[in-house]
């Protein structure tokens, strides 16, 4: 039941997360358009944001939770609290040496940043001092990634959950701001929004600080010690990072194709956005959970709980998944027409970025079950494995998306993606059931078939209703209207898909909110 719970609350504080995120890119935009300003601010926050993404992913929380773990069921509270506050120590000493020496050597990162910003020295000397400022939030990202690794094994996720929103709080407040005081040099809203960043990273960090202590398990500052615990954390931290850095890279490599043809890096990034929303929402706020469920349950020794949080979890994760990649197959152009065609962006660019989304919503269920699939690993100690197919996965994405897209357009990038994403969901997954360390139960299967079936049924649906609204889901009738018809469609699949579901049997929906509620 705490598992069900725990799913709920990560994932609603993700959603919040992602549309205050949608709140401030909309901000950033009508301030800083796409001027010089705005080019060095984007580059200037990519290092730390990078970063962000490392350990959001789960990177440090693969090491650090398993050993926590072994040491508050193994000897005691104080143990676990003494382990964390080495860790601690070690790892801010690390990040304030990389970043001093970041700072010190930002021209020369810089030009390999941003090679393109030479011939423009203005550009270029804002976007060292951008990065400059919004550097030092790497070390708050790596001190809030440790303390949110203690609240997720202490089972206590909702300010854990809750602390990246703060980023967008604060530079949605920061754009209120400077819109409600007639800024209009964009060096200085650029300068402002970077020192957003920076002040963003420090709150995050006294609100997590606030929650362990609550919690009763504050921690000490501690001289850093290279000791055999802090050698196994490095060892196991590592190729977490390394497996997060190949997905970064991946990123760029398609990014890199992308700009052999115009338009095509802007159709990606807006099928991108709408593809992250499930699978950050789904995939990251189960694989958050279920990390320091198992880690718990494996030093208990119950192997049998251990399998039924495993395939709990992937139930709920294809509950959720199947549906939502069907919907995004068969409504992508509506919903890319309703969302973002407006002003420059044309009618071509709606049935290019469409067609973008409906290939990688076909990859959507392979990558939230990656996500599933990785904590049943990180809660062996086994990071190696993951780091092994990610770079399998990577050197796959490449090859596939260079020949694609020289073969059949753009849309190769995203099938490329789709396809490496299923590859390593097999890779994992079958390495999982030869070590024995998982099995689909019956009930599982069971239920997969009624998904499956009910996901059916509700893409018929949508599919017709589309069809149906199409006068209305028009830029001509209006944004309220378009934004009335596709709720409609929204809520009319929601509504098939949850009849289905309860006939076919794959979940009773009566005892749902019981089961998310932990009751």
């Amino acid at each position: 039941m705490k598992l069900y719970r725990g799913f709920a609350t990560v994932g609603a504080m993700t959603v919040l997360s992602r549309v205050l995120g949608f709140v401030r890119d909309v901000g950033i935009a009508a301030v800083l358009g796409t001027s010089y300003a705005a080019d060095a601010f984007f580059v200037a926050f990519r290092v730390p944001n990078m970063f962000r993404r490392l350990f959001a992913e789960g990177a440090l929380d693969a090491a650090f939770i398993p050993l926590f773990a072994k040491r508050f069921h193994a000897e005691g509270p104080e143990a676990a609290r003494a382990f964390a506050s080495q860790a601690l120590a070690g790892l801010t000493l690390m990040l304030v040496v990389l970043v001093v020496l970041a700072e010190i050597a930002m021209p020369w990162l810089m030009l390999l940043l941003a090679p393109g910003f030479r011939g423009d020295p203005a550009k270029f000397d804002l976007a060292v001092l951008l990065a400059r400022i919004a550097l030092p939030y790497l070390v708050c990202m790596a001190v809030v990634a440790l303390y949110t690794g203690m609240l997720n094994a202490l089972g206590r996720f909702a300010l854990a959950a809750f602390a990246p929103s703060l980023l967008n709080v604060v530079l949605i407040a920061a754009l209120l701001a400077m819109i409600a005081a007639g800024v209009d040099e964009k060096g200085t809203a650029a300068i402002t929004l970077a020192w957003g960043v920076a002040i963003s990273g420090v709150l995050q960090v006294l609100l997590v600080i606030y929650a362990v202590v609550k919690s009763g398990m504050g921690l000490s500052w501690q001289r850093p010690r290279l000791t055999p615990e802090m050698k196994r954390l490095m060892q196991l931290a590592a190729p977490g990072l390394i497996a997060g850095g190949m997905a970064q890279i991946t990123i760029l490599i398609g990014t890199i194709i992308a700009t052999l043809q115009d338009r095509v890096v802007s159709w990606l990034y807006y099928a991108d956005r709408i593809f992250q929303l499930p699978l950050g929402v789904i995939g990251v706020a189960i694989g958050v959970v279920l990390l320091p469920e198992l880690s718990h349950k494996l030093r208990a020794g119950d192997h049998q709980a251990v399998a039924e949080s495993e395939n709990r979890a992937l139930q709920v994760a294809l509950l959720l998944t199947v549906p939502a990649a069907t919907a995004l197959y068969i409504a992508a152009e509506p919903i890319i027409r309703v969302l973002f065609q407006r002003g420059a962006f044309a009618a071509t660019d709606t049935e290019a970025t469409a067609a973008l989304l409906s290939v990688l919503a076909l990859g959507l269920p392979a990558y939230v079950m990656v996500k599933v699939l990785h904590p049943s690993f990180f809660a062996r100690e086994d990071t190696r494995t993951p780091m092994i197919f990610a770079a399998v996965a990577l050197a796959v994405n490449a090859v596939l998306s260079f020949a694609l897209f020289f073969w059949i357009g753009p849309i190769g990038i995203a099938l490329a993606a789709t396809l490496s994403g299923w590859l390593k969901f097999a890779l994992l997954a079958v390495t999982l059931q030869r070590r024995g360390e998982f099995s689909l139960s019956a009930k599982l299967a069971r239920a997969l078939a009624g998904i499956v079936a009910s996901s059916a049924a509700m893409g018929a649906g949508i599919w017709v209703l589309a069809s149906w609204l199409e006068p209305y889901l028009a830029p001509g009738a209006g944004l309220f209207v378009q934004s009335a018809a596709l709720a409609l469609l929204v809520g009319v699949g929601l509504l098939i898909y949850a009849a289905a579901v309860e006939l076919s049997g794959a979940v009773r929906l009566r005892s749902l909110p019981q089961i998310l509620l932990g009751r």
